[in-house]
């Protein structure tokens, strides 16, 4: 039950981080020619944003192949 959780919420914090990085990108092109799509949060801030959630994936992503190599020695 875990694992299945664990793989669920990785996808979509993978593909949310991701969403969040095009919305700073095109916030930031838009900036150039003066318009704003997000209002509260700097397009630096949102790059942050998705930078932690990335990091978040990532290690859940070592979690399970040290698992998994921790499953396969075992046997």
């Amino acid at each position: 039950m875990t694992n299945k959780l664990s793989k669920i919420i990785c996808r979509l914090l993978f593909i949310v981080s991701f969403l969040i990085a095009g919305v700073a990108v095109s916030d930031k092109l838009a900036g150039f020619l003066g318009l704003e799509i997000i209002r509260g949060y700097p397009p630096s801030r949102l790059l942050a944003f998705s930078a932690v959630s990335l990091l978040f994936v990532i290690a859940l992503q070592l979690r399970e192949i040290k698992k998994g190599l921790n499953n396969q020695n075992s046997e």
